[in-house]
């Protein structure tokens, strides 16, 4: 599906003297029309970025009025939400486990369910203690790995990406908060780039099935990097690779954790009896709509 110009689809304008309430309510419209159902929350939220305000502050200008260029700026971005063009990557920025992360379209935007990976590994760090080594494979923005760090400040963490360009994202968040110095970035495929066993592996790795690839939200499917979502027919080649990988880099008695899609639970299991015979607390988490989200397990 080709993205236009964002010339090619502006089929609204506002006037500048249009006002901060009446713009929201225009845009509503527009958004709702084109099938968005975060309507009125993407024009807030976009038309904050735009004027480099909060949301909350909206709410207390309704009667301001936009200037020229903020009322062409708003447009144009509205009509690339239209378009369905994610909001994260509109405004450049996504919030993920309490933390703002800078975003675009080289990397997927976060999604509230692979928190749940980080839940997982930080009951694990709970467990056993901080002083552990964690791989983040298929890192992407450096959501985990920074999630992970920011809330287990002696683990030591390696953010793996196969991407270059996912990479160059991951380090301005990783600049941006990784105040410890605690992660470092490796480009490579999988697990080759580690020198010796973690603790723990956790990714959150393309699970998407071929076949299916073309029924995905566009926002989804036109906007963000096919590289990080399809894999294979059954969507599950890269995880295969990387369970099969798992013996040489991981500690004894140690975590690793999967985010995979809501009805792949049976595969990956089955996938890690046969594999790793000797895994054990096999275990399938729900994410908040009650789908089958992560596997853990451990060597």
């Amino acid at each position: 599906m080709a993205v236009l110009p964002v010339k090619q689809r502006v089929v609204w304008t506002l006037t500048p003297s249009t006002t901060v309430g009446r713009a929201i309510n225009a845009a509503s419209e527009r958004l709702q029309e084109a099938g968005i159902d975060t309507a009125r929350l993407d024009a807030q939220v976009i038309l904050a970025h735009v004027l480099g305000v909060g949301r909350s502050w909206l709410f207390a200008h309704f009667d301001q009025t936009l200037t020229g260029d903020e009322a062409e700026d708003y447009t144009n971005m509205i009509a690339r939400r239209m378009a369905f063009e994610p909001v994260a990557y509109l405004v450049g920025r996504k919030e993920f486990y309490g933390i703002d992360l800078a975003v675009d379209r080289r990397v997927l935007v976060p999604r509230p369910e692979t928190e749940l990976l980080v839940d997982a590994v930080l009951e694990h760090v709970a467990e056993f203690g901080d002083r552990l080594t964690i791989a983040d494979i298929g890192a992407g923005s450096g959501a985990i790995a920074l999630a992970i760090a920011a809330n287990a400040p002696e683990v030591t963490l390696y953010a793996i990406d196969v991407s270059a360009d996912a990479l160059a994202v991951a380090k301005v968040n990783v600049l941006a908060h990784d105040m410890r110095g605690q992660v470092t970035l490796l480009q490579g495929d999988l697990l080759a780039p580690l020198t010796m066993p973690v603790d723990v592996i956790v990714a959150n790795l393309p699970y998407v099935a071929y076949p299916d690839f073309c029924t995905l939200a566009p926002d989804v499917r036109v906007y963000e990097p096919r590289l990080a979502l399809e894999a294979g027919p059954q969507g599950l080649d890269v995880i295969t690779r990387l369970v099969h990988q798992v013996p040489a880099c991981l500690n004894p008695g140690g975590l690793v954790a999967l985010e995979i899609g809501y009805d792949q639970a049976h595969a990956v299991v089955k996938l890690i009896e046969r594999a790793l015979p000797y895994a054990y607390e096999i275990d399938v988490r729900k994410d908040y709509q009650g789908h089958d989200r992560v596997v853990t397990f451990r060597l």
